[in-house]
Protein backbone atom coordinates (compact mmCIF):
# COMPACT_ATOMS: atom_id res chain seq x y z
CA UNK A 1 0.00 0.00 0.00
CA UNK A 2 0.88 3.56 -0.55
CA UNK A 3 -0.07 6.66 2.13
CA UNK A 4 -0.44 10.01 0.48
CA UNK A 5 -2.04 12.75 2.76
CA UNK A 6 -5.26 10.91 4.35
CA UNK A 7 -5.43 8.06 1.92
CA UNK A 8 -4.02 4.48 2.01
CA UNK A 9 -3.67 3.38 -2.01
CA UNK A 10 -4.04 -0.24 -2.72
CA UNK A 11 -0.60 -1.73 -4.45
CA UNK A 12 -3.28 -2.88 -7.18
CA UNK A 13 -3.52 0.61 -8.39
CA UNK A 14 0.31 0.50 -9.43
CA UNK A 15 -0.09 -3.08 -10.80
CA UNK A 16 -3.79 -3.90 -12.50
CA UNK A 17 -3.82 -3.48 -16.48
CA UNK A 18 -6.97 -2.09 -17.35
CA UNK A 19 -8.54 -0.19 -20.00
CA UNK A 20 -12.62 -0.51 -20.39
CA UNK A 21 -13.42 -2.20 -23.37
CA UNK A 22 -17.64 -1.43 -23.99
CA UNK A 23 -17.41 -3.41 -27.67
CA UNK A 24 -17.19 -6.62 -25.18
CA UNK A 25 -19.01 -5.67 -22.10
CA UNK A 26 -21.25 -3.73 -23.39
CA UNK A 27 -21.63 -1.49 -20.88
CA UNK A 28 -22.67 -4.35 -18.42
CA UNK A 29 -21.56 -2.06 -14.89
CA UNK A 30 -24.37 -0.01 -15.69
CA UNK A 31 -26.99 -3.21 -15.35
CA UNK A 32 -25.48 -5.35 -13.82
CA UNK A 33 -25.01 -5.54 -9.40
CA UNK A 34 -27.84 -5.69 -6.60
CA UNK A 35 -27.67 -1.72 -5.89
CA UNK A 36 -26.97 1.64 -7.90
CA UNK A 37 -23.83 3.69 -8.20
CA UNK A 38 -22.82 4.97 -4.83
CA UNK A 39 -23.58 8.95 -4.55
CA UNK A 40 -22.43 11.80 -2.08
CA UNK A 41 -24.72 14.18 -0.84
CA UNK A 42 -22.84 16.99 -3.14
CA UNK A 43 -23.71 15.02 -5.83
CA UNK A 44 -27.68 14.23 -4.75
CA UNK A 45 -28.11 18.16 -4.27
CA UNK A 46 -26.45 18.51 -7.94
CA UNK A 47 -29.22 15.80 -9.52
CA UNK A 48 -31.72 17.88 -8.14
CA UNK A 49 -30.86 20.66 -10.34
CA UNK A 50 -29.65 18.93 -13.71
CA UNK A 51 -32.21 15.76 -14.00
CA UNK A 52 -34.46 17.66 -16.42
CA UNK A 53 -31.44 18.64 -18.51
CA UNK A 54 -30.18 14.49 -18.13
CA UNK A 55 -33.88 13.25 -18.55
CA UNK A 56 -34.13 14.01 -22.72
CA UNK A 57 -31.05 11.17 -22.75
CA UNK A 58 -32.68 9.11 -20.73
CA UNK A 59 -34.90 5.75 -21.08
CA UNK A 60 -38.55 5.86 -20.67
CA UNK A 61 -38.12 3.29 -17.91
CA UNK A 62 -35.59 5.40 -16.25
CA UNK A 63 -37.69 8.66 -16.22
CA UNK A 64 -40.50 6.86 -15.18
CA UNK A 65 -38.32 5.26 -12.28
CA UNK A 66 -36.85 8.55 -11.57
CA UNK A 67 -40.81 10.12 -11.07
CA UNK A 68 -41.65 7.70 -8.98
CA UNK A 69 -38.58 7.12 -6.39
CA UNK A 70 -36.50 10.48 -6.89
CA UNK A 71 -33.15 11.16 -7.86
CA UNK A 72 -31.69 9.07 -5.53
CA UNK A 73 -32.14 5.62 -3.50
CA UNK A 74 -30.88 3.97 -0.45
CA UNK A 75 -28.56 0.95 -0.56
CA UNK A 76 -29.11 -1.94 1.83
CA UNK A 77 -26.73 -0.45 4.43
CA UNK A 78 -28.88 3.07 3.93
CA UNK A 79 -25.96 4.54 1.53
CA UNK A 80 -27.15 6.55 -1.14
CA UNK A 81 -27.37 5.16 -4.47
CA UNK A 82 -28.33 6.02 -7.79
CA UNK A 83 -32.36 4.21 -8.76
CA UNK A 84 -32.71 0.89 -10.19
CA UNK A 85 -34.88 0.21 -12.77
CA UNK A 86 -36.59 -3.14 -11.78
CA UNK A 87 -33.93 -3.67 -9.45
CA UNK A 88 -31.45 -4.17 -12.05
CA UNK A 89 -30.34 -0.98 -14.48
CA UNK A 90 -29.12 1.93 -12.88
CA UNK A 91 -32.00 4.63 -14.10
CA UNK A 92 -29.56 6.81 -16.03
CA UNK A 93 -28.28 5.10 -18.34
CA UNK A 94 -29.14 4.73 -22.47
CA UNK A 95 -28.62 2.98 -25.34
CA UNK A 96 -26.66 3.82 -27.55
CA UNK A 97 -26.87 2.59 -31.98
CA UNK A 98 -24.71 -0.60 -30.89
CA UNK A 99 -27.04 -1.34 -27.71
CA UNK A 100 -24.05 -0.22 -25.73
CA UNK A 101 -25.16 1.26 -22.07
CA UNK A 102 -24.14 4.16 -21.55
CA UNK A 103 -24.29 7.08 -19.10
CA UNK A 104 -27.60 10.30 -19.77
CA UNK A 105 -25.95 12.25 -16.82
CA UNK A 106 -22.64 12.07 -19.23
CA UNK A 107 -24.67 11.99 -22.34
CA UNK A 108 -25.85 15.70 -21.68
CA UNK A 109 -22.52 16.50 -20.40
CA UNK A 110 -20.65 16.13 -23.43
CA UNK A 111 -23.94 17.40 -25.44
CA UNK A 112 -22.88 21.09 -23.53
CA UNK A 113 -26.49 21.55 -22.26
CA UNK A 114 -27.07 24.76 -21.17
CA UNK A 115 -28.49 25.68 -17.78
CA UNK A 116 -27.84 24.12 -14.51
CA UNK A 117 -25.36 22.18 -16.31
CA UNK A 118 -22.62 24.95 -16.99
CA UNK A 119 -21.24 22.89 -13.25
CA UNK A 120 -19.54 20.44 -15.26
CA UNK A 121 -20.70 17.67 -14.10
CA UNK A 122 -19.76 14.51 -15.85
CA UNK A 123 -21.14 11.67 -14.30
CA UNK A 124 -21.19 10.34 -10.37
CA UNK A 125 -17.47 9.86 -9.29
CA UNK A 126 -18.04 6.84 -8.55
CA UNK A 127 -18.75 5.47 -12.20
CA UNK A 128 -15.84 7.78 -13.08
CA UNK A 129 -13.66 6.17 -10.80
CA UNK A 130 -15.05 2.35 -11.77
CA UNK A 131 -13.02 -0.29 -10.91
CA UNK A 132 -11.76 2.01 -8.47
CA UNK A 133 -13.80 2.33 -4.82
CA UNK A 134 -13.28 4.63 -1.98
CA UNK A 135 -13.91 3.31 1.41
CA UNK A 136 -13.88 5.75 4.93
CA UNK A 137 -11.60 4.32 7.54
CA UNK A 138 -11.86 6.64 10.40
CA UNK A 139 -9.79 9.57 9.38
CA UNK A 140 -8.32 7.87 5.90
CA UNK A 141 -10.10 7.14 2.55
CA UNK A 142 -9.05 3.20 1.53
CA UNK A 143 -8.28 3.68 -2.60
CA UNK A 144 -9.15 0.16 -3.44
CA UNK A 145 -9.14 -1.67 -7.15
CA UNK A 146 -12.95 -3.66 -6.96
CA UNK A 147 -12.51 -7.03 -9.07
CA UNK A 148 -16.08 -7.96 -10.92
CA UNK A 149 -15.99 -10.69 -13.63
CA UNK A 150 -17.63 -8.57 -16.04
CA UNK A 151 -14.69 -6.56 -16.60
CA UNK A 152 -12.22 -9.93 -17.44
CA UNK A 153 -12.03 -8.42 -21.03
CA UNK A 154 -10.79 -5.02 -19.80
CA UNK A 155 -8.14 -6.42 -17.54
CA UNK A 156 -7.30 -8.48 -20.89
CA UNK A 157 -7.43 -5.12 -23.01
CA UNK A 158 -5.29 -3.18 -20.21
CA UNK A 159 -2.87 -5.99 -20.02
CA UNK A 160 -2.19 -6.16 -24.11
CA UNK A 161 -0.83 -2.04 -23.98
CA UNK A 162 0.28 -2.12 -20.19
CA UNK A 163 -1.67 0.81 -19.23
CA UNK A 164 -1.82 0.47 -14.83
CA UNK A 165 -5.31 1.77 -13.16
CA UNK A 166 -3.40 4.96 -12.22
CA UNK A 167 -2.59 6.27 -15.12
CA UNK A 168 -6.07 4.93 -17.06
CA UNK A 169 -7.41 6.75 -14.37
CA UNK A 170 -5.78 9.67 -14.29
CA UNK A 171 -9.15 12.24 -15.23
CA UNK A 172 -11.47 11.11 -12.67
CA UNK A 173 -8.52 10.74 -9.88
CA UNK A 174 -7.52 14.30 -10.68
CA UNK A 175 -11.38 15.10 -10.25
CA UNK A 176 -11.38 13.45 -6.84
CA UNK A 177 -8.34 14.12 -5.08
CA UNK A 178 -6.52 16.94 -7.41
CA UNK A 179 -3.84 17.42 -8.93
CA UNK A 180 -1.26 17.41 -6.67
CA UNK A 181 -2.50 13.80 -4.92
CA UNK A 182 -1.96 13.08 -7.90
CA UNK A 183 1.01 13.87 -9.16
CA UNK A 184 2.09 11.94 -6.07
CA UNK A 185 0.48 8.98 -7.14
CA UNK A 186 2.04 9.04 -10.28
CA UNK A 187 5.51 9.82 -9.36
CA UNK A 188 5.38 6.42 -6.73
CA UNK A 189 3.89 4.25 -10.04
CA UNK A 190 6.72 5.74 -12.25
CA UNK A 191 9.11 5.15 -9.39
CA UNK A 192 7.93 1.17 -9.00
CA UNK A 193 7.78 0.96 -12.84
CA UNK A 194 11.07 1.71 -12.95
CA UNK A 195 11.97 -0.78 -9.90
CA UNK A 196 10.21 -3.77 -11.63
CA UNK A 197 12.13 -2.90 -15.10
CA UNK A 198 15.76 -3.13 -13.52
Amino acid sequence: MYIIDQTIVSDDIFEIEFICDLEQCRGACCVEGDAGAPLNEEEIAILEDIVDEVKPYMTPAGIQEIEQTGTFDYDEDGSFVTPLIDGRDCAYIYFDEQGIAKCAIEKAFEEGCSGPLEHKFKKPVSCHLYPVRLVQLDEYVAVNYHKWQICKKALKKGKSVGLPLYKYLREPLVRYFGQAWYDDLYAEGERRQKEKSI
